[in-house]
């Protein structure tokens, strides 16, 4: 009976000692996962590291457009960007609002074609497009301050009045360069503003450049056919009489070194030769005919002679 008893205490102690290894196992077991379970749930909770730019994202993207001044009539002057390269080429239509109305109209075809086709802008470029200089005058005498196509084209009487801004100031003999209250135009005389710089769209696109130096300057005006090379007494920069003569052949208007039809005062791309930025005038042969396979040719020109 002793024995018996010795016995089934043994099989007693054995198996608690088997249950407690097995139970402590158990928790073991349980806590680990637990604590698996936890690790997971903190490395979810806790905030997570900022995804880290790629090169791409490194350099801060430029505006699409910058509102560049007002007009007179408080419209705005808005420039439209595109690449972001550090050579900056300028192109500026609409000087001359409603009367020169295809000049605005060339520049919008500039930036559908820009905006169609972004791989022809050259890495090391970016350009910009003011397609209205003059918005007053573009709405003076279309009826509209925003983006307009030929529908909106008003009746040739109605043009002239458009050439000017609110103030019934002629802006390209508003710049400083030969500057004179009193200018041409053909052989009109019109309002050059009480000085230079006197209106807010010159004002506009004179700090503009200051801020930016533009390497190139094209300026549509109409109508003529032929692209002119800017000087204010100082003789033609040989970057301007390049690009001149890069944008003619192109295009095949034809080039010329000097607007000598009558004299000029307070023109704008001879003020910027004033300041050594090359600048040139693009004339379209008529008011009405954008003639964009020609300008689209010229601009294609200049973006693949200022690629790296």
């Amino acid at each position: 009976m002793k024995k018996i008893i010795i016995i089934l205490m043994a099989l007693a102690l054995v198996g608690g000692g088997v249950y407690f290894l097995i139970q402590n196992g158990l928790n073991e077991v349980i806590v680990n996962e637990s604590l698996d379970e936890t690790e997971v749930m903190t490395d979810i909770d806790q905030p997570q590291d900022e995804e880290q730019p790629d090169e791409a994202q490194d350099v801060q993207e430029k505006e699409v457009e910058t509102i560049i001044g007002k007009s007179v009539e408080d419209r705005n002057i808005t420039a439209y960007h595109y690449g972001n390269g550090d050579t900056k080429l300028l192109f500026v239509g609409g000087i001359h609002g409603g009367y020169s109305w295809n000049t605005v109209l060339v520049a919008y075809e500039m930036m559908d074609y820009l905006e169609a086709n972004p791989n022809i802008i050259p890495d090391n470029v970016e350009v910009t497009v003011i397609p209205s200089l003059n918005p007053d005058g573009q709405n003076d005498t279309v009826g509209t301050a925003g983006r307009f196509t030929k529908a909106d084209v008003p009746a040739p009487d109605l043009r002239v009045p458009g050439r000017f801004n609110a103030n019934n100031v002629d802006l390209n003999r508003n710049f400083d360069c030969d500057w004179q209250s009193t200018g041409l135009w053909r052989n009109v005389e019109v309002d050059g503003g009480s000085g230079v710089f006197s209106e807010p769209e010159t004002m506009a696109i004179r700090d503009y450049v200051e801020a930016n130096n533009p390497n190139a300057v094209v300026v549509w005006y109409s109508a003529f056919g032929g692209v002119f090379a800017s000087n204010c007494h100082n003789g033609v920069l040989p970057e301007t009489l390049k690009i001149t003569n890069v944008y003619a052949e192109a295009s095949g208007y034809p080039a010329l070194e000097e607007f000598d039809f009558y004299e000029i005062t307070g023109d704008m791309v001879n003020w910027l030769a004033k300041n050594d930025i090359p600048g040139i005038s693009v004339l379209l042969t008529t008011h009405e005919d954008v003639e964009w396979d020609k300008n689209r040719a010229g601009i294609e020109a200049l973006l693949k002679y200022y690629a790296e």
